[in-house]
């Protein structure tokens, strides 16, 4: 079974117990955070290597490196194979600066979109320039959403992931 394939089984498994699903996710968009504030914090560097040298470079595991591919592919300069790609097939995570923040406002992670890094890549005007462009667009094609619910609360949040399904 290819990576992706796998991850989408554990990650979008609507018959998992929502509680598990729920902890899988908030230690995922930790890891995920982690990631992606030491990639902003170098944006030009041009990072490769396999799937399993880049989990180990970000200290993930295979599967969650196959996440972060996932959810990165459409902001990368050239999209990686994930349809295929094995533990050994060799990744870029060299993205698109603009695409890359207007992908985190589209899915609505702002946990993301307002990592402290962005602004060393990009002044406020140009930041609020990209998320209400966005915005306007707002392309939902090919998303997945994951509800959060607060475990103490009644609040849910939506999160939208992009995807290739």
């Amino acid at each position: 079974m290819a990576l992706l394939e796998e991850w989408h089984k554990i990650a979008y498994n609507d018959k998992a117990d929502q509680g598990e699903l729920q902890r899988f996710w908030q230690h995922y968009f930790l890891l995920e955070k982690g990631v992606y504030e030491k990639l902003l914090a170098n944006p030009d560097e041009a990072v490769e290597g396999t799937v399993k040298e880049l989990a180990e470079k970000y200290e993930l595991s295979i599967m969650e490196m196959t996440g972060f591919l996932d959810g990165i592919n459409d902001s990368l300069v050239t999209p990686n194979p994930i349809e295929e790609m094995d533990e050994d097939t060799k990744v870029s995570l060299a993205f698109d600066k603009e695409k890359l923040y207007k992908n985190m406002v589209d899915a609505k992670a702002d946990w993301l979109y307002n990592l402290p890094a962005w602004d060393e890549i990009f002044d406020a005007e140009t930041k609020h320039a990209l998320y209400l462009e966005q915005k306007k667009t707002g392309e939902k094609s090919g998303r997945k959403t994951v509800k959060m619910t607060d475990e103490g609360s009644k609040a849910t949040e939506e999160y939208m992931f992009v995807n290739s399904v």
